[in-house]
């Protein structure tokens, strides 16, 4: 029997043990995720899902339970990770100047797509479940960063009427271009990046 094919285990029965149930869940699925997140970074998305279930701490079946196959653990790992880098511009902007904001936010953008090359692959395997996952980027990210840009734009620091999918592309191929294994010098980047978006009147 393969990983793919254990057998998902029942719920518990009982309503006095609902609420406790449900705690209980979350708390394993957020630390399936979390230990997805870091082991997909590390090795791959082709992982045993036995070694994720053990790091996480949970058994095998209780992965199988939320997450059916590999690609559901992937989808649910991503979509976790982008809603935290797309829930991060809120505070940056409120934390820092527009400047400042939008170039903190580029370095932990950088680390976010230094840490997910092995995604690419997968997401380029014909595999129908994850064929949503650039379009759920797009539409989380891009209202986010289109806020910072506008601000920065506003504020002088960087030209105006700059779009994310002028920014947000080509940060990936920078910075960890294809045909490379590994970044060159990413957060050493950054800045030779963001002076390319400054304002400069003529």
């Amino acid at each position: 029997m393969t990983d793919d094919e254990i057998p998902r285990s029942e719920g518990v029965p009982g309503s006095g043990r609902q609420r406790r149930v449900r705690v209980d869940a979350q708390r394993n699925i957020e630390a399936l995720l979390q230990t997805a997140a870091r082991d997909f970074a590390r090795s791959g998305v082709d992982i045993p899902m036995r070694e994720i279930a053990d790091r996480a701490g949970v058994g095998v079946g209780t992965l199988y339970r939320h997450f059916p196959t590999r690609s559901d653990l992937i989808v649910a790992a991503y979509r976790k990770e982008v809603d935290e880098t797309a829930d991060a511009v809120a505070t940056l902007a409120s934390d820092y100047p527009p400047g400042e904001a939008l170039t903190r936010w580029v370095e932990g953008y950088v680390d976010f797509i230094a840490a997910h090359r092995g995604l690419a692959a997968a997401l380029n395997s014909g595999d129908p479940a994850l064929e949503g996952l650039p379009a759920y980027f797009q539409q989380r990210l891009g209202p986010a960063v289109q806020g910072l840009l506008d601000a920065a734009g506003e504020a002088g620091g960087i030209k105006a009427g700059i779009t994310p999918n002028e920014m947000i592309p080509p940060l990936a191929m920078v910075f960890v271009p294809p045909h490379c294994g590994e970044p060159t010098q990413p957060r050493g980047m950054v800045g030779v990046f963001v002076d390319g978006l400054r304002y400069r009147p003529q």
